[in-house]
């Protein structure tokens, strides 16, 4: 039988007796080749979109399909699909009948069973070795393997082929597992539905479930007209069901026809709520860690495009090439650098230099880019040595912001043919010259090109690899992977635990994190006394450096996931292995000595024979129950001796040194973490506003408490604290209660900021988020989870769900509480207290209602008697030349109990404080939350 122009990746091997039936061979062991031919075979085998040949689930000739039904359990991210189909060999004689189904090239098989009349396979992973053995001797005997091949885009096809007498009975199920990558915001979930006939009963559902809640859910499909309204959508908070029933009529391609209109793909896209701290769940022993910020400021980016002009890019690559690149320089900002190198057997610079991200720049760029004419060899080593001399020569001119990201981005679809053309010896020429602050991503157009040289050096370099498949979307691919990595959002992240918390912890430094997508470090917890687990994370970026703190209670999930009927329980443990593996694959790729990749190796058998996955080093082995009968599936390889097709894109491990900044904040035992860094004790004595809106004056010569209220109204600005000389202004704008109460428009303080003049920073905190800003950039932290944010002198220490407390280079300090109302309350709203220490540090120069106050003024309280409230004594104040009637009461300090607050005992000053502070307390109304004060 001829072989068809397709790569072997899997083989399937059935040991047969006397059942009637036996396996087909169609292909190969690629060990098996020559290395010549291997390569030869890679080069043909691999089909464009255009080239793929028609695909349907079950093949064969008069056979009938009684049921095929997919279903795909989502739980936290990571997805088990099964693909079960039930088959009759409907015909006279008999035939062979081939099973076939499209996989995500990201997924491992985790098994596949068969019924073929009463008789059961069933697998289960081994170790390659065994494997090839069995093969071996099914070959000597004469019998069968099918095979699985590759695809183009990022599918593969398991495709198994069964010779069955007439009337026989066949039932496949293929499951598979995958962790959804996030990318641009969104985690698609993709299923293949070719069955290339009517079935009976055809069904999809897909169940998903995030703790944390769902945020968006929509279904795209290439199923096209009446197909896509039969597509049902149930949500909840947590929970969606994908539902997709076509009844026999519903799928034909027209009311007469006996062709199946279902082609194409469903897509499930969603997203789930978050906040910039991460998520953190802990199940079945095993913790995930997923963290996503957003609301951050992208931090500037430096990038050199190297560019092949080869002969081999002429016509379409490179219209595609040009096309791309006109839409991605369009994405350069005045505070990004660029630069442009292009080459063949020559290497030639736009600039020698990085220059700003200008219209006139980018133009520029835009038109050298588009007079390009392809023609000459291949000279990779001297382009991307030329652009690592760009980016340090940027740097030694200070041209480079230390906080920001440069790379290089390599856009090449051939092997080298001029200059230096060893592989292993450009990737290590590449790693000498390449700074840790540098990364190298690498784009491989076509199937010419060597991928996992591509991939090993982008990954060598702490960046990634991607495969641009040469047809009309080209350009597409290419600014959909610009996009993944324009918007840099942070540097340096680090995920940390308490010690003796967690062990075999997956990767945890991050070199960097781009907006929309996701970093999942995931782990193994250790037994303890307490059912919280604590991450902290620090992470450099825009002008911050953060650290910021995650909580999850270790039994609350599997409790939820026990009353799930449609969840997958063991999704941590599995997610973990997945995630372990990937990576290991990553590192054995790169691994420098003999001796290293076999001890990777050893590892990624242990771990994918434990968890059932069936990788590049592993077999899947099914047989009957009498062990008597067996076939064999083992992993692909990627075009051009790829290292693993199924591998992916794997996070680096970095050989970076921690900033001082980590080390400073590095968490502490859990005893010590627990009571907080020392320089956010409570002070002793504080000036306080709090509730309606209370002012609560310290004056510590007197050790006396003075009180007062402002009237004001919803919507005015007041200013707290005015220093012109250290250029600090606290200011807190006034928000109404829902409705009068007792013919009274209470008003609450619902936004404070603090702004810094010297460092340009600004701290607003509102009663939903705290937002940090300087000239450039603005950063969003939500209240929902504790944070540390380090800003030039600014420290910023968020509580969570209690208080943030801003620090100014060590001498003036502002804690703002929060006050969470219960939302059905029918007048009270959410509002803030701010709480100053009375020992800050001002100029001589500092004012506003509670600014003023650092000096102290002389005060004398006398003639002390009963009031009209036998419980509120009444006195006379003499302040400032003015007697005033106070009264004595208590208001509340609500910063040690948060719920009922701790009793002041003051002299309250009636109407608005007048006479105890400067002038009326209209002269304190400010324009905006960064206003200083203007005193007459």
């Amino acid at each position: 039988m001829k072989c068809p122009p397709l790569v072997l990746i899997f083989g399937l091997l059935l040991l047969q007796h006397n059942h009637g039936f036996e396996f087909v061979i169609d292909g190969e062991w690629e060990d098996d080749l020559p290395s010549d031919l291997r390569h030869e075979r890679h080069k043909r085998a691999i089909l464009t979109s255009e080239e793929q040949e028609y695909f349907e689930v079950v093949s064969g000739e008069d056979i009938t399909i009684k049921s095929y039904r997919i279903e795909s359990h989502v739980t936290s991210r990571f997805a088990h699909t099964s693909v079960r189909s039930h088959v009759v060999n409907s015909g006279a004689k008999a035939q062979s009948i081939g099973f076939n189904v499209q996989i995500p090239k990201r997924a491992f098989i985790s098994n596949f069973t068969m019924n073929v009349n009463g008789i059961v396979f069933k697998g289960s992973v081994k170790e390659k070795t065994v494997a090839r053995n069995l093969y071996a001797q099914a070959r000597a005997r004469g019998k069968a393997a099918g095979i699985v091949r590759a695809n183009s885009q990022d599918v593969e096809t398991f495709k198994t082929e069964v010779h069955v007498p007439p009337g026989s009975n066949i039932e496949f199920e293929l499951n598979y597992q995958e962790l959804m990558q996030r990318k641009l915001g969104i985690y698609e979930h993709q299923l293949y539905l070719q069955p290339g006939r009517l079935v009976p009963q055809f069904q999809v559902d897909v169940y998903i479930f995030e703790p944390k809640g769902i945020s968006k859910v929509e279904t795209t499909d290439t199923l096209g007209g009446h197909l896509s309204e039969l597509i049902k959508v149930t949500t909840t908070d947590e929970k969606v069901h994908i539902f997709f029933k076509p009844s026999m009529q519903q799928q034909r391609k027209c009311s007469n026809c006996t062709g199946s209109a279902i082609d194409g793909v469903l897509s499930v896209k969603y997203d789930v709520n978050r906040d910039n701290n991460g998520e953190l769940q802990v199940s079945d022993g095993h913790f995930v860690h997923f963290f996503a910020p957003s609301n951050l400021s992208p931090l500037p980016k430096n990038i050199v495009f190297v560019i092949d002009v080869s002969g081999s890019m002429w016509g379409v690559k490179m219209k595609q090439t040009v096309e791309a690149m006109q839409a991605i320089l369009d994405d350069m900002t005045i505070d990004d650098h660029f630069s442009v190198i292009d080459f063949n057997h020559n290497v030639r610079c736009w600039s020698e230099d990085l220059v700003p991200g200008s219209s006139i720049q980018v133009a520029d760029a835009k038109k050298y880019i588009q007079d390009i004419k392809p023609n000459g060899g291949t000279n990779i080593n001297e382009a991307l040595i030329r652009a690592v001399q760009i980016l340090v020569k940027a740097s030694h001119q200070g041209l480079i912001d230390p906080r920001s990201v440069s790379m290089i981005i390599l856009v090449s679809d051939g092997d080298p043919t001029v200059g230096e053309v060893k592989l292993s010896t450009i990737q290590k020429n590449v790693k000498r010259v390449m700074r840790e602050e540098f990364s190298l991503f690498s784009l491989g157009i076509g199937f010419d090109v060597d991928y996992d040289f591509l991939e090993r050096i982008a990954m060598e370099n702490r960046g990634t690899a991607q495969r641009i498949y040469a047809n009309h979307d080209a350009a597409d691919q290419l600014r959909a992977f610009y996009s993944q990595v324009s918007s840099p959002l942070l540097r340096r992240i680090t995920v940390q635990f308490p010690e003796d918390s967690v062990s075999d912890i997956t990767q945890n430094q991050f070199d960097k994190f781009f907006s929309g997508s996701e970093l999942v470090v995931a782990g193994k917890v250790l037994p303890s006394d307490t059912d919280t687990l604590t991450s902290f994370t620090t992470a450099s970026a825009a002008r911050l450096d953060l650290t910021l703190e995650t909580e999850a209670d270790a039994t609350e999930l599997d409790e939820r996931l026990a009353k799930l009927h449609h969840s997958y329980p063991g999704f941590a443990r599995q997610l973990w292995a997945y995630l372990t593996i990937k990576q290991l694959l990553g590192e054995r790729a790169m691994a420098p000595t003999a001796a290293k990749k076999r001890k990777i190796t050893q590892r990624i058998l242990s771990l994918a024979v434990e968890h059932q996955f069936v990788t590049p080093l592993t077999a899947l082995l099914v047989e009957n129950e009498e062990e008597n009968e067996r076939l064999l599936a083992d992993s692909p390889k990627d075009a051009k001796q790829g290292c693993c097709s199924g591998v992916g894109v794997t996070p680096v491990t970095l050989v970076y040194q921690h900033p001082p900044w980590v080390l400073m904040t590095t968490p502490a035992p859990p005893s010590t973490v627990d009571k907080g860094p020392e320089e956010y004790a409570l002070p002793q004595r504080v000036n306080l506003v709090d509730n309606d809106p209370h002012f609560i004056i310290h004056l510590p010569r007197r050790n006396l408490d003075v009180c007062f209220n402002i009237n004001s109204k919803p919507g005015h600005i007041l200013n707290l604290l005015s220093d012109s000389g250290t250029g600090v202004v606290v200011n807190g704008q006034l928000i109404g209660s829902k409705k009068l109460h007792k013919n009274k428009l209470n008003t609450y303080f619902g936004t404070i900021s603090l702004y810094s003049q010297p460092e340009g920073v600004s701290v607003t905190a509102s009663t939903s988020n705290i937002t940090v800003s300087d000239e450039r950039n603005t950063n969003v932290f939500s209240w929902d989870a504790t944070t540390d944010i380090t800003q030039d002198g600014v420290r910023i220490r968020i509580v969570k769900n209690s208080n943030v407390t801003i620090t100014i280079n060590d001498n003036i300090q502002v804690t703002v509480l929060l006050h969470r109302i219960w939302k059905k309350h029918p007048f009270n709203v959410d509002f803030l207290g701010i709480y100053i220490p009375t020992n800050n540090q001002y100029s001589p120069l500092v004012h506003g209602i509670i600014g003023q106050f650092s000096r102290e003024p002389d005060v004398r309280v006398y003639d002390i008697h009963e009031g009209v409230d036998p419980l509120k004594k009444e006195a006379t104040m003499e302040v400032k030349g003015n007697q005033l009637q106070v009264t004595r009461g208590w208001q509340k300090d609500y910063r040690t109990e948060t719920k009922h607050g701790s009793n002041v005992y003051c002299w309250f000053v009636h109407n608005s404080g007048k006479g105890f502070i400067d002038g009326h307390y209209t002269d304190y109304i400010v324009p905006d939350l960064n206003s200083f004060l203007q005193m007459n």
